[in-house]
């Protein structure tokens, strides 16, 4: 086997690669291979195991792993002699990742990235581990002496052959773990089993610093949705303030940027203060869904306030100039000659008085944000040498009310607001200065569903302008991702690579039908049922009534894994099983509400057993025992306060839909959408004497309305 410079093995072959991460390693002495059928290949034909790292452009620990070993000679010269090192981009390959990341996750209790496994030359995984220094240290082994002692056991027949077992082991449970489904389906769960799953929810909750779990703080989107859904369903008292605490923390605390807006990956920390920096597209995208939803429950300005500016940070720093969203910031950035995590954000006292023209904007800035010379954050272990470490940084977070200050201070409370807008101005003009983040601009369709929904969200919620972003961002990966017939997983400067998966899918197709809802226009909820019809067919498995990640016809790995949990993302399958369930309203047709009833009655133990690990799915079970609260409103457009009263409700399973006002109108949009009759959410409910809404659940309806909150008020 050969290519255009004779055997793969014996060089670097990242460089044609269009993946931001897998170019990072181009220039690695380490002869790193792509996955693909060549390097697989010459695993086999050498009988080589193969070394497979995964990560992602913006993992600090993946670069902390490349400066360490892989840029040195004497550990790629073991790896290129001994394995076949193979490198992956997560964010690429997600059916790669899951794999090995459950095998990890089962041998070891843990795992994250960089992703570290040893496997056959068939791929099958008999070491795994996640970052190593290069040198044994503080009870962990060293990467060098790991490769030369797994490179002398593979020569070995008994140690061999002991390797070969475990993993043949460790595969067999990978694919119990990930493929399997029960043997029968159990009952779905009904509309109170969302108040247990919250009851959950709070007992796990970490009531002092917010959040849940008492170690390194994860934002969690779809569990804070559950809890709020159940707050808004049953008044209770304890959920609302579950959901209060959450949000006040992340919105006050490390994860937030103060200046730019956006979310960090997550916090270091239990008290949410020190945040791993990068910042990926799925987090802004799930957390400015959850903020507005705050905003709704809560009644809280600030809320949405938080969203806004998320949704301004993505639109500045993520956003391709043909409307699509780029997928990370990196957390290092440069300083003093080197990449430094953090570097970017951080501040000391000095700094802000440097950046701050008056000197009381620029201690109310400190005051405000906490920033003095002890700081919160040790960049210690970025620096080796201490006459080139800097003094200690401090992350902003909100340390002082307003009205602390104004009274700290003796000013008015709207002075203090003034002098704060201007600091924080005058410190974000300065901040742009210092060298910025790497961005990875890989565009990839699930991502970009998560974002498009975000955005068609704010288009109701905040500003109609938001809209027109989503439906851009829309056109953008349908034009370049999907052929009709079949969506592909990224593009990169004009380059399209890998075939979807089901977050693809699914992630998409609620993305194009929230643009429905957001702008009227039908184009995007005839492209969300394409994406459905697609999403059915190829990942559907009818004879095991459930979801797989991956494409019936895609790669054979050894092992294909259905994602019925939420990660850094939510569940692919529960967000499937939410869409078609939505989407089963505008057919004539039973397949896409039977699907969705299907998959949840299959996985109904899992989701009993462990909810909160399953929340999205959760939250999709529940949509389909509690039925959907249907708004059709016909009219040529949504009234604008009409828009206003939704931005202000709390209505988490809405599905609005504007449809023409006459049925000449509807019979257009009928043909577009190859449909014989009129679905029941529009049969029937034409304007009468202008703008005209039905409120609908579970087969009822309100009168014909011509005012929005009184037909919310009606609707059961």
């Amino acid at each position: 086997m050969s290519d255009s410079a004779g055997d793969p093995l014996a060089r670097n072959r990242l460089d044609a690669e269009a993946s931001p991460y897998l170019r990072q390693h181009a220039d690695n002495p380490v002869n790193w291979q792509p996955w693909d059928e060549t390097a697989l290949e010459r695993a086999r034909e050498t009988d080589r195991p193969i070394f497979l790292s995964v990560g992602y452009s913006s993992c600090h620990w993946c670069h902390v792993m490349a400066e360490e070993s892989f840029e040195d000679p004497g550990v790629a010269a073991t790896l290129n002699e001994s394995f076949v090192p193979i490198k992956v981009d997560r964010e690429e390959r997600p059916d790669l990742d899951s794999l090995y990341i459950t095998v990890c996750q089962l041998v070891r209790g843990h795992a994250g990235w960089p992703l570290t496994v040893f496997c056959t030359p068939e791929g099958k995984p008999f070491f795994v581990g996640t970052y190593f220094p290069k040198e044994a240290k503080r009870n962990q082994p060293g990467f060098t002496q790991l490769v030369e002692r797994i490179a002398e056991a593979w020569d070995d027949p008994e140690e061999r052959a002991e390797m070969e077992e475990r993993a043949e082991q460790w595969t067999a449970a990978a694919k119990g773990e990930l493929e399997e489904v029960p043997d029968a389906p159990g009952e779905a769960p009904d509309a109170d089993f969302l108040d247990g799953a919250a009851s959950d929810a709070v007992r796990r909750a970490d009531r002092e610093h917010g959040g849940f779990g008492r170690g390194q703080k994860f934002p969690n989107p779809p569990r804070v949705d559950l809890v709020a859904r159940a707050a808004g369903r049953t008044g209770n008292d304890s959920y609302r303030t579950v959901v209060r605490e959450t949000l006040d923390a992340m919105a006050t605390g490390g994860l937030y940027d103060h200046l730019g807006g956006g979310f960090h990956r997550y916090c270091t920390d239990p008290e949410w203060t020190v945040p791993h920096f990068e910042k990926m597209l799925y987090d802004q995208a799930g957390l400015v869904r959850t903020f507005l939803a705050g905003n709704q429950l809560l009644g809280e300005d600030r809320y949405g306030a938080v969203a806004d500016e998320t949704l301004q940070f993505v639109e500045r720093e993520l956003r391709h100039d043909g409307g699509g969203f780029f997928s990370t910031l990196d957390a290092r950035s440069g300083y003093e000659g080197r990449q430094v995590e953090g570097a970017y954000y951080v501040w000391t006292p000095e700094t802000v008085v440097d950046a701050v023209e008056d000197g009381t904007d620029a201690a109310l800035f400190c005051d405000r944000y906490g920033v003095d010379e002890a700081g919160n954050f040790d960049p210690e272990q970025e620096f080796d040498d201490p006459e080139v470490r800097p003094e200690r940084w401090t992350v902003l977070t909100e340390s002082a009310s307003v009205s602390e200050l104004a009274a700290d201070h003796e000013l008015a409370e709207a002075e203090v607001r003034d002098r704060l807008d201007r600091a924080e101005q005058q410190a974000l003009t300065v901040r742009a200065e210092r060298p910025r983040p790497n961005r990875d601009e890989k565009v990839l369709a699930g991502w970009n569903g998560l974002m498009i929904s975000a955005f068609a969200e704010g288009g109701i919620a905040l500003d109609e302008g938001y809209a027109t972003v989503a439906a851009d961002a829309l056109s953008f990966v349908r034009e370049r991702l999907w052929d009709g017939e079949r969506l592909s997983r990224r593009w990169k400067d004009g380059d399209v690579k890998g075939d979807g998966y089901l977050e693809d899918y699914a992630f998409l197709a609620r993305g194009a039908l929230n643009t429905y809802e957001a702008t009227g226009n039908v184009d995007h909820l005839a492209f969300a049922l394409e994406l459905g019809d697609a999403l059915v067919r190829d990942f559907y498995d009818a004879d095991r009534e459930t979801l797989y990640f991956t494409p019936a016809d895609g790669e054979s790995l050894v092992a294909r894994p259905q994602e019925l949990g939420d990660s850094s993302t939510p569940s692919s399958t529960g967000v499937a099983v939410e869409t078609l369930d939505a989407l089963s309203h505008f057919r004539l047709d039973d397949r896409f509400a039977d699907v969705a009833e299907t998959v949840v009655e299959t996985h109904a133990s899992t989701l009993e057993s462990s909810p909160l690990e399953h929340a999205a799915f959760v939250l999709a079970a529940d949509a389909l025992a509690a039925g959907r609260r249907e708004l059709t409103v016909a009219a040529d457009g949504l009234p604008d306060e009409w828009r206003a009263t939704l931005a202000d409700r709390y209505l988490p399973l809405r599905l609005l839909s504007v449809r023409p006002p006459t049925d000449e109108g509807l019979s257009a949009w009928l043909d577009e959408l190859g449909l014989d009759e009129a679905p029941p959410i529009w049969a029937g409910r034409e304007a009468r004497d202008g703008p005209t809404v039905y409120a609908c659940r579970n087969r009822a309806c309100s009168p014909p309305r011509s005012d929005l909150a009184e037909a919310l008020d009606w609707a059961p």
